[in-house]
C-alpha cells in the first residue's frame, strides 16, 4: 500500500503536553533529511543519539537535547523519521515545532504517525489500535494484553484462519471446476466437512479469547440504584476501597451523579453512584434524579440495591420496571450483617442477586465473580490480546458464514455456495487486520488516536 500523504512531511508533539523534564517531538516523512541539516546541522548517523542545538533560520538556539535518526524503510512509519528529544517547555516545543513547519513539514493530525505505518504495511490494522489501547489502558492487565495485541498475538490467530479458508476455498473450487475427475466425489467425500469443522472449532477458539479481550479493554460501567439509606453510597466506597460517597442516616443525601473508576482484578470498571429514582420536591434532589436516569442510556448494568432485612419491597419493585426495559439488572441485597443472611450470589424473585455487607465486605468476592462474568471474562487468566467489538462482529460474521456454508454443502452439495460463504467469512477476517478497508473505518479508528501517536 502507498501511505497516505507520503510526499509530504508531518511533525507533532509525541509526549504528554504540558511541563515535564522531557518532550519528544517526532518527524516523519521524505524532508526529514533536509529538514535536520538546516535544525541541527547535519543527518545524524541512524539509530545512534546524537547531541545537538536546535536552531532558528539566523542561527539562534531553540533548544538542545538528543537527535534520533530512523532511514526509511526502517522505522516505525516506514518513512524518514527525526525525534528531537529536549526540555519540555510547552514554549520551547511551541517554538521548535514552529521552526520545523517553517522548514517544510506540516502539523499531524490524530493518529496520522501510526496510520502511515500502516499503510506502509509495517503494523496491521488491529496492531494500529493496539497502540490507542495501549495508551489508553485503565489496568495492568488490560495494557499487557494490548502489548500482546501489538506484538501481533491476534493478527497471528486471525492469519492463520484466513490461510486455512484459503486452502479450503482452493480445494472446493477445484472440486467444483473438476467434478468427474478419476471418479472422486470431491464434495461429498468429507475431506472438505472435516477441514470446514475444523476451521469453525478455530473459530470458536478465536471468538472467546477476542470476547475475553475486549472484557478487559471495554470494562462495564455500572449505575447503581436504590431507594434512600439502602447501602447505594456504602457499596460504592467498598468497591472503590475509600470513603468517596458521603453516608449518612439522611435520605437523599447523595444529589449528584458520582463516578469512579476502579479495577477488580483487571476489569476496568466505571461505578456510578446516583440519587436514586424518585419523586422529591426538592429541586436540588429533583436535578439528582433526572442526572440519574440520563446516566441508564449509557450503562453496562444497573446494581440496584435493596435492604436484605426487608427483601424485595414494592418501591424496589418499582424501580426494577422502571430500568428492566433500558439495561440488565442485578439485584444487590445489602446489610446481610443486619439481616443475618448468608452472604454470595444466588436469585431473589427469579433474579440475578448477589448478597452483601458493604459495611464488612461480605460477599464481595462472590460480586467481583458476578462482574467478570458478566463482562465475559469470568476468572479465567489474562487475555492472550486485546480486542474490540468491531473485532468480535467480524467474528460473529465469519462464524455465521461458516454456518451457512456448512448447511449448503451438508443439505444441498452446493459448492459454489460453499465458495461463496467462505469467501465472506474471509472477507470479515480481512477486517480485522485491514486487509480489507473502508475509508470511513479508517477515519473513525485514526481520529481517535492522541495527535502524535
Amino acid at each position: 500500500m502507498a501511505a497516505v500523504g507520503s510526499n509530504d512531511t508531518i511533525a507533532a508533539l509525541a509526549s504528554a503536553p504540558g511541563q515535564a523534564g522531557v518532550a519528544v517531538v517526532r518527524v516523519s516523512g521524505p524532508a526529514v533529511p533536509e529538514i535536520a541539516k538546516a535544525l541541527i546541522g547535519r543527518l545524524p548517523e541512524p539509530r545512534y543519539a546524537a547531541l545537538a542545538g536546535f536552531v532558528d533560520a539566523e542561527g539562534q538556539a531553540i533548544d538542545h537535547g538528543l537527535a534520533l535518526y530512523f532511514a526509511a524503510p526502517a522505522s516505525f512509519t516506514g518513512e524518514h523519521v527525526l525525534e528531537l528529544h529536549g526540555h519540555g517547555s510547552p514554549v520551547l516545543v511551541d517554538l521548535l515545532l514552529a521552526r520545523i513547519v517553517e522548514l517544510g513539514a506540516r502539523l499531524a493530525g490524530p493518529g496520522e504517525f501510526s496510520q502511515r505505518a500502516f499503510f506502509n504495511d509495517k503494523i496491521s490494522l488491529d496492531q494500529a489500535e493496539a497502540i490507542a489501547d495501549a495508551i489508553a489502558a485503565g489496568s495492568q492487565v488490560s495494557a499487557r494484553a494490548a502489548i500482546r495485541s501489538l506484538e501481533g498475538a491476534f493478527a497471528r490467530e486471525v492469519e492463520a484462519l484466513t490461510a486455512a479458508l484459503t486452502a479450503l476455498r482452493v480445494y472446493t473450487e477445484a472440486a467444483i471446476d473438476f467434478p468427474d475427475e478419476d471418479d472422486v466425489d470431491f464434495l461429498g467425500d468429507g475431506q472438505i466437512l472435516g477441514q470446514l469443522d475444523a476451521i469453525a472449532a478455530d473459530l470458536a477458539g478465536l471468538r472467546q479469547c477476542a470476547a475475553q479481550g475486549a472484557g478487559f479493554r471495554d470494562g462495564l460501567r455500572l449505575v447503581i440504584l436504590g431507594r434512600p439509606n439502602v447501602g447505594k453510597s456504602s457499596l460504592l466506597n467498598r468497591l472503590a476501597r475509600r470513603e468517596t460517597a458521603i453516608v449518612t442516616e439522611i435520605a437523599g443525601t447523595t444529589r449528584d451523579v458520582l463516578h469512579e473508576q476502579l479495577s477488580i482484578d483487571g476489569l476496568p470498571l466505571t461505578l456510578v453512584d446516583t440519587a436514586g429514582l424518585r419523586e422529591t420536591d426538592d429541586p436540588v434532589e429533583a436535578e439528582g434524579v433526572r442526572r440519574a436516569r440520563a446516566e441508564l442510556a449509557g450503562a453496562d448494568r444497573v446494581l440496584l440495591v435493596i435492604d436484605d432485612r426487608e427483601g424485595l419491597t414494592e418501591a424496589d419493585r418499582a424501580l426494577l420496571a422502571e430500568v428492566d426495559a433500558q439495561v440488565g439488572v442485578t439485584l444487590i441485597a445489602n446489610k446481610v450483617d443486619l439481616s443475618g443472611g448468608l452472604p454470595g450470589s444466588g436469585r431473589i424473585a427469579e433474579r440475578e442477586a448477589v448478597r452483601v455487607a458493604a459495611i464488612d465486605g461480605r460477599g464481595f468476592d462472590a460480586l467481583a465473580h458476578h462482574l467478570k462474568t458478566l463482562a465475559g471474562v469470568g476468572d479465567q487468566a489474562e487475555p492472550a490480546f486485546v480486542a474490540r467489538r468491531r473485532h468480535l462482529a467480524a467474528l460473529d460474521t465469519a462464524a455465521a458464514a461458516l454456518a451457512a456454508g456448512r448447511e449448503r454443502l451438508v443439505n444441498d452439495a452446493a459448492g459454489d455456495l460453499l465458495a461463496e460463504e467462505l469467501r465472506a467469512a474471509q472477507t470479515a477476517l480481512g477486517e480485522i487486520t485491514g486487509q480489507v478497508t473502508s475509508e470511513d473505518l479508517l477515519g473513525a479508528i485514526f481520529t481517535s488516536f492522541c495527535i502524535g501517536k
